[in-house]
């Protein structure tokens, strides 16, 4: 459809003791022999605990000036270590296995990718502008069908072609295949300020993207063309070709605005295209029309979500 819009939006020890005892042991007495006193018992007296005894082989000793036998050295190498029993009583030390290398290359040790780590897609090279060969020319080589395209009943596209104040739609027969046209019939200049919308269904195989490098050689072809401004940037995610510049018609300088557009829709593509022109002479005056109608104009599927408004182009020779 085609709108005609007004407006612009985380030690284990222990010690050992040893206690000596006394036994007295008595014999058999005679009848015939006197008697012997037995003498006094003698009481046991507990012996003191030993100081500075060595430990019994594999045991831990309570002197604090012994020196402590070595513990288990936990960096050797598991094919060095001993399996000796522990001592009673002492906490055995396992080595401690290896840290995996973090510096591995992928190719000994295959580590899973870190979550939530996306690749990065490349960017696709810029489009180098064509030098010959119109879109029509390249349409015809590639034995694609242009079908032109009229407003009434056309639901393939949603196109907004905004209207300032005092510019109108006119009909234009000077315009071949127009899907749109409005125009300042109240302007000051012989020549009336334009815009003109035509768009074509593309029947037949090819690549947008290489087709709308030929974007630019329509308006080369015009007379004394010198361009300002270029760019194939996407608009609104169709490729696009757009150029401003001058050119001469009979005794008038003028000023000129193209844009291209390769859309989409369901299986079908279409071309759009849109020319903005005026005189020089009343450039600087029709500039707010003119920038409204550029970056008010719009190319989308229906029921998509319209893109930003477009931004003029950078400085670049077409």
């Amino acid at each position: 459809m085609i709108e005609i819009a007004a407006g612009w939006r985380v030690f284990v020890g222990g010690f050992a003791a040893g206690a000596i005892g006394v036994a007295v042991f008595g014999g058999g007495t005679a009848a015939a022999d006197p008697m012997v006193p037995t003498p006094p018992a003698v009481p046991a007296v507990p012996a003191q605990a030993p100081q500075n005894l060595l430990g019994t082989p594999g045991g831990a000793s309570a002197n604090r000036f012994m020196p402590t036998p070595p513990a288990a050295n936990p960096f050797a190498p598991p094919s060095l270590a001993a399996a000796a029993p522990a001592a009673p009583g002492v906490a055995a030390f396992a080595p401690t296995p290896p840290a995996a290398n973090p510096f591995t290359p992928p190719s000994l040790a295959a580590a899973p990718a870190a979550a939530g780590v996306a690749a990065v897609a490349p960017t696709p090279p810029a489009p180098v502008p064509a030098t010959s060969g119109t879109l029509r020319d390249y349409f015809q080589s590639k034995g694609v069908k242009l079908e032109a395209q009229k407003p009434e009943g056309f639901k393939a596209l949603d196109i907004t072609l905004p209207v300032p104040a005092r510019w109108t739609q006119v009909p234009d027969p000077n315009v071949p295949d127009a899907f749109a046209v409005i125009a300042d019939r109240h302007g000051a200049s012989v020549y009336t300020s334009n815009a003109q919308v035509v768009v074509y269904k593309l029947v037949g195989n090819f690549d947008p993207r290489e087709a709308i490098t030929h974007g630019y050689v329509d308006s080369q072809k015009l007379l004394a063309w010198q361009p300002t401004n270029a760019s194939m940037a996407d608009f609104g995610g169709f490729p696009s070709s757009v150029v401003e510049g001058q050119y001469r018609e009979g005794d008038m300088a003028l000023n000129t605005f193209r844009r291209h557009v390769i859309a989409t829709s369901g299986h079908d593509k279409y071309l759009v295209s849109l020319s903005v022109t005026t005189d020089r002479a009343v450039a600087v005056a029709d500039a707010p029309a003119t920038h409204g109608i550029v970056n008010g104009f719009r190319v989308t599927v229906p029921g998509a979500q319209a893109p930003a408004p477009a931004q003029a182009p950078a400085a670049t020779p077409a």
